[in-house]
């Protein structure tokens, strides 16, 4: 056990909730062939090395039984033997699994979700699923290697940041080595042989740094203890890639921790250190006068050691070394009760905030971004002038700050000054910065523009709801003429009856009261437009009964008028129509080579479209469609003579986004020699870009041509025809 061996367990409780699961499990078997039973009493024997008490040990021997055994257990079974307590836990980590999403990535985002909401009841819930989700690490090597790599980027992208949130640092980096031992074999495998190479070649270092450290020490009659470790597979893995570095840019390699009775002793100890060595200029960080939000607590140097090898001092207090080690799992309430509910919540504040922040917001894009900027990414630690330590997420702005104080803070802000000068509030603020923030009480609020600046989910949030409580009136007219600018991209513009009718469906489908909900959440941001986007196209093609909204899916009933005249314009000879201009529909960009049909518009002559193209297909059971409807065919010199002209055609080229993906795209049609006539990016994500480009194209086979050789490009993972 780790701590104190005093704690006392509820022994006979644990063997029951063991022979319970035991008896639940009899028959169940791992990938790998041993008993079922073996991974819920690994789960616990790390929850107990946690400390944790009684109820967590019995949740974490429980946790699978509800989910697993079918009808042989329920919640109420689980209460009735184990009480309230376990019955909660075990409750929490089940609803966690059931996730009944299709989408991939909404069942995700759903996951996390609930599990931060299970943290905010009880954090114990968490401590047992990342007790879970490291022995599945330690014990990965028996799932197909797909399923290996999906554990792998889950652990990696959420467990892993999690537990450092928490504070659990031991967790972290077991789940990082363990999950980069899975993504990126090879990569492991060379940074482990580096760092055995280099241990081999300076084996005694440690040992004898730690022998001259600890003789100085002992002179000041100071009580420590000494501890040498070597940097992590992965901590060596991310700073090479991440920072661009060699293996010999590594500089924090070596670490010596020197751990003592009292807060003062670290700062004498640390005198000593750099008495005796030579420190690194910028690298010295002081967590103890201002620790990290994750409660870590300690003194950092780098400094030169007399073999000429740099290495790291970590100097902490007992207490502070075991809060790094454990965390939040360290001052846990049920443990120790030595701290209060309230001083535990208030170190779990950022899961309410997290949740708060979520409050009206319908996006679960959003909310991941969300979650990645206030609780996977790194701090700022900003003082006011009072020298109260605000951290913020890396990048967060003065408003950001002005909000983390306080919402009327945020409401009331007119300006900011750094250091005693004045800034522009969307400055960001480095750690170290003094910040004071000038606030008006003839202020107007926050500008809807700041949801564009503010970085963290609690500002944004904020702002949100002070737009929702003092300007819902504003808002219905901002919400009514985006929905206006959506509807007049259709084809055909619906009248006001059917946008009532179509915005009080998409209204009720969302669980509003009323449209004026709506358009209030487009309003104060609470619901991006492009969210609701296909689901108008979906309620306009049941509302707007229009001949271009119904569907026939034969391309052999499209029928056209016998000729009566015949006239060639643009290489396209056109039946029935003298003196008519042609014009190729955007929707398919026909091509010599291709089956076509025109269509008589309304004042802009004939529209020469593909025999199958959907806006064609569309209009057939509508007699006035069918009868616009005309022969048209490709002058016979056309499609003789490719030479005799260009035609423009639209692709969509969906691509990795690299540095040089533009430039691969671009150079491919320049090769061959394809007249490049518009070209569009837009990202998608932040590792995915779309490129629409519209180029000259002779035929059908010459599009075929250039669809083919843009897909070979590489990174481009696929290429369709048309710009929508």
């Amino acid at each position: 056990m780790i701590g104190s061996t005093e704690k006392r367990y509820d022994v006979e409780k644990i063997k029951n909730a063991f022979l319970y699961a035991r008896e639940l499990h009899e028959g169940q078997f791992r990938v790998s062939g041993e008993q079922y039973i073996c991974h819920p009493v690994a789960v616990a024997e790390i929850v107990a090395s946690l400390e944790l008490d009684t109820d967590s040990i019995c949740a974490a021997l429980l946790h699978d039984t509800i989910e697993d055994c079918g009808d042989k257990t329920s919640i109420e079974d689980v209460r009735s033997r184990f009480g309230e307590e376990v019955a909660s836990l075990v409750d929490g980590l089940t609803k966690i699994r059931e996730i009944n999403v299709t989408d991939k990535e909404e069942a995700h985002i759903e996951n996390i979700r609930k599990m931060l909401l299970a943290m905010s009841r009880d954090v114990r819930v968490i401590f047992i699923k990342l007790c879970d989700r490291l022995h599945n690490m330690r014990t990965l090597d028996a799932k197909p290697e797909e399923k290996r790599r999906v554990t792998a980027l889950e652990t990696m992208h959420v467990y892993a940041p999690l537990a450092h949130r928490l504070g659990m640092q031991r967790m972290k980096q077991e789940l990082e080595n363990l999950a980069l031992r899975f993504l990126d074999p090879i990569g492991y495998e060379e940074v482990n042989a580096d760092i055995r190479k280099k241990y081999g070649e300076n084996v005694s270092f440690i040992d004898n740094t730690k022998n001259y450290i600890s003789q100085r020490l002992g002179e000041y009659n100071i009580h420590f203890t000494l501890e040498g470790r070597v940097k992590t597979v992965y901590s060596i893995y991310r700073k090479m890639f991440n920072q661009n570095k060699s293996f010999d840019e590594i500089y924090d390699f070596y670490a010596i921790r020197i751990i003592v009775d009292t807060e003062l002793e670290c700062y004498t100890a640390l005198g000593i250190i750099h008495e005796l060595f030579r420190s690194i200029p910028g690298r010295f960080k002081d967590y103890i006068s201002t620790p990290k939000p994750n409660m870590y607590q300690s003194l950092h140097t780098t400094v030169i050691g007399r073999d000429g090898i740099p290495f790291e001092v970590q100097i902490r207090t007992r207490e502070m070394h075991h809060v790094a080690e454990y965390g939040v799992a360290a001052h846990w309430k049920y443990k120790s009760g030595q701290e209060s509910r309230e001083e535990i919540d208030q170190k779990l504040s950022w899961i309410a905030k997290l949740i708060d922040a979520e409050e009206g917001v319908f996006d679960s894009e959003e909310f991941l971004h969300a979650l990645k900027i206030d609780i996977f990414h790194d701090e700022t630690f900003v003082f006011t002038p009072k020298g109260d330590v605000i951290a913020l997420p890396l990048g967060s702005t003065l408003i950001d700050f002005a909000y983390a104080i306080h919402s009327e803070i945020g409401n009331k802000m007119v300006g900011a000054t750094i250091n005693g000068m004045i800034a522009p509030i969307d400055r960001v603020p480095q750690t170290g910065d003094i910040v004071e923030i000038i606030t008006s009480s003839a202020s107007r609020g926050p500008s809807r523009d700041w949801l564009k600046i503010v970085k963290t989910g609690e500002a944004r949030n904020k702002i949100r709801q002070w737009f929702k409580r003092e300007k819902r009136t504003e808002n219905i007219a901002v919400g009514k003429s985006e929905i206006d600018r959506e509807f007049a991209k259709f084809r055909v513009r619906p009248k006001d009856q059917d946008k009532a009718e179509i915005v009080a469906a998409i209204a009720k489908r969302l669980g509003m009261h009323e449209p004026d909900d709506l358009y209030n959440a487009i309003g104060y941001g609470g619901l991006p437009i492009s969210k609701i986007t296909s689901r108008l196209k979906e309620e306009y093609e049941k509302v707007v009964h229009s001949a271009e909204e119904e569907q026939i899916t034969e391309p052999e009933q499209v029928k056209t008028q016998k000729p009566d005249r015949i006239r060639s314009s643009g290489g396209v000879i056109v039946d029935g129509e003298y003196g008519c201009a042609v014009k190729f529909a955007k929707c398919c960009n026909p091509l010599p080579g291709d089956s076509i049909v025109g269509f008589i518009t309304k004042g802009y002559g004939v529209s020469v479209h593909k025999h199958n193209c959907r806006n064609i297909l569309s209009g057939m059971k509508d007699p006035s469609f069918r009868d616009r409807l005309v022969n048209v065919r490709w002058d016979e010199a056309v499609a003789s003579d490719h030479s005799k002209g260009l035609y423009e055609a639209t692709f969509r080229v969906f691509a990795e986004n690299t540095i040089s993906i533009l430039a691969d795209v671009t150079t491919t049609l320049a090769d061959m020699k394809v007249t490049l006539v518009a070209v569009n990016t837009k990202k998608r994500t932040e590792d995915d870009i779309v490129i629409t480009l519209t180029v000259g194209c002779r035929s059908s086979d010459h599009y075929e041509s250039i669809v083919s050789r843009l897909r070979s490009v590489p990174h481009v993972r696929a290429v369709t025809g048309g710009s929508d």
